[in-house]
């Protein structure tokens, strides 16, 4: 009997090679997919299921007249969408998908947009046309880009001015992108423009039946070695585990409005600032926020009818550096946290000074949110909560045995004999890759943990070379250290690099690279020689992995094969900051 736990490799070899109609027929046929103790719908759609079921009821009267969304730029501009009118401009969406752009079920369509209402947009045309969506950052720059498009086979890519550019310089190199669609008030050679268009589509759209384990969505997602890998997530994964979620962690009601602060790019914008509360019929609230600014978001949540905020640990360290006392925030009652760990003290000088408590959430680009503190589970400083009802989450050792609670360990995810409704499908085209990071009957996290006798999991550290780095957009920054070393030796001072973690009081982590120059650099000043490799990674790759930190050495550890040996580097970071 085939297990769930063998969908990774059963996506990851049909996925490109036969008819979208033949794999469904043949994972139906093979693969018992369940939901608890019932079997999960076989069809499923975010859009038809959740938005235009949310449009009915508006139009019944039977919802508050409330909005679905409502963005604004800071600069006067605000739209105020409800149900129904997402509903019909998101069809409107679709057609110019299918209709002006040509794409067929299953096509890729990579996203780079900023936190526009047209990311909303995009996203829900893509389900209703089963168009599989890849979100990325406008940080990326065309070696980014290049690798994406490539690695793929994106048929198209939906971008703004911010990176037309960069996408212009190595769309020649892409044989299989076809459509290069502007979301601009601006025209541009070679692009279709998405504001033109979307005027004069039609707002009759039929959605597509997706089925539940259908590609949805790929993250790209850093690894210890190599570049990004490609994280497959099904409509199951996303719309169906939001349905079983959300109400479980954030209580929203449909009165309520959220405010996930997070890179478009990112699981957790689509998990916070879209899936989650729209199946409860919530407000999602967005700021463009170009910059983050602890000002300006201090004056949103003083004048808007903000209930919960969801950010990462430096954006509460952030807004705690301004003088709250100037700060009333009537309608705020939750705030969440997740993407790094949250320090005690920042939570005690949140509750000193606002009378609110930081609630963490923890995941993983595969698995989603896997553990939570909700609104009715008491705090308790340094834990990441208990887990989802849906996952078996434990700490295990090193030959996959189940610890007991107070023993340090891999907090890890039971994938068999079933796989779980919520995880990902697999990494795209690397069987190999998913495959190894299974241990026994568990997925792993990369992370160490404690699992106390309640049920909270305490989180210690993690067990790789990943650099989470925090930024002010929800995110850990998952750099992998590779990624960083190939670009610093692209430069010609360069004769050998390693790249780790480096403690940091305000993220963290940052990126620390240790660098031996080649020997006609070795009388240049180091100082300036720091700020050169420094703009120099951000001029190829996305600026957030450059090296915040740069050590010229003489040499580096290494093992007798040869391989440059991180963990030691680590350790000693880690130690002489009196951290580790």
């Amino acid at each position: 009997m085939h297990h769930l736990w063998k969908i990774p490799r059963l996506f990851t070899l049909w996925g490109n090679e036969i008819s979208c109609r033949t794999f469904h027929m043949n994972i139906k046929k093979l693969i018992p997919i369940q939901w608890g103790h019932q079997e999960a719908p076989a069809k499923f759609n975010f859009a038809s299921d959740v938005i235009d079921h949310w449009a009915s009821v508006e139009k019944a009267g039977k919802r508050s007249s409330g909005p679905a969304l409502w963005w604004m730029n800071g600069s006067g501009k605000e739209i105020k969408w409800s149900f129904r009118e997402l509903s019909e401009a998101s069809k409107q969406t679709a057609n110019v998908l299918s209709g002006a752009c040509g794409l067929h079920r299953g096509d890729r369509v990579a996203v780079v947009l900023p936190r526009i209402p047209e990311w909303w947009l995009m996203i829900l045309g893509c389900m209703r046309t089963g168009l599989v969506f890849m979100p990325g950052t406008i940080q990326m720059r065309s070696s980014d880009i290049l690798y994406r498009l490539q690695a793929s086979k994106a048929r198209a890519i939906v971008a703004g001015d911010e990176v037309a550019q960069e996408v212009d310089a190595v769309a020649p190199d892409c044989s299989f992108l076809k459509i290069k669609l502007l979301v601009s008030e601006n025209s541009r050679e070679g692009w279709l423009n998405f504001k033109a268009l979307l005027k004069e589509a039609s707002t009759i759209h039929q959605c597509v039946e997706t089925e539940s384990r259908e590609s949805a969505a790929i993250y790209f997602t850093s690894g210890t070695s190599g570049p990004p890998k490609m994280a497959e997530h099904s409509h199951c994964s996303l719309g169906i585990k939001a349905k079983m979620d959300a109400a479980s962690w954030t209580g929203l009601s449909t009165s309520d409005i959220i405010w996930t602060i997070s890179d478009t790019a990112w699981i957790m914008n689509i998990l916070g600032a879209f899936l989650e509360p729209w199946v409860l019929g919530a407000c999602i609230f967005v700021h463009l926020l170009p910059k983050f600014d602890s000002q300006t978001v201090l004056k949103v949540l003083s004048s808007y009818p903000i209930n919960t905020l969801v950010g990462a640990p430096i954006i509460y360290r952030m807004l705690l550096q301004q003088d709250l006392s100037s700060y009333k925030f009537p309608h705020l009652h939750s705030c969440f946290s997740g993407g790094e760990t949250l320090l005690p003290e920042t939570l005690e000088n949140w509750k000193a000074k606002t009378g609110l408590e930081i609630r963490e959430i923890y995941g993983q680009t595969e698995t989603g949110l896997i553990c939570r503190v909700s609104r009715t589970m008491k705090v308790k400083p340094g834990y990441l909560g208990t887990a989802f009802a849906h996952y078996d989450v434990q700490v295990i050792d090193e030959q996959g045995n189940v610890l007991p609670p107070g023993k340090e360990g891999d907090i890890a995810i039971r994938v068999k004999p079933i796989w779980p409704i919520g995880m990902f499908s697999g990494y795209v085209d690397n069987p190999k890759k998913t495959q190894d990071n299974i241990r026994g009957d568990f997925w792993l996290m990369g992370d160490r943990g404690i699992k106390d006798p309640e049920g909270y999991f305490h989180f210690i550290g993690r067990s790789d070379d990943i650099i989470n780095s925090s930024g002010a957009y929800f995110c850990r920054y998952r750099i992998g250290p590779s990624e960083v070393e190939n670009a610093l030796m692209e430069h010609p001072a360069v004769s050998e690099t390693a790249v780790i973690s480096s403690p940091d009081p305000s993220r963290g982590e940052v990126v620390k690279a240790f660098v031996v120059l080649a020997p006609e650099f070795l009388s240049h000043d180091r100082d300036q020689l720091t700020k050169v490799l420094q703009e120099h990674v951000k001029s190829v790759t996305a600026p957030y992995k450059y090296p915040r930190k740069v050590e010229f050495v003489l040499d580096l550890p290494k093992t007798v094969t040869g391989k440059i040996e991180r963990a030691k580097l680590r350790a000693k970071e880690w130690k002489t900051s009196g951290r580790a």
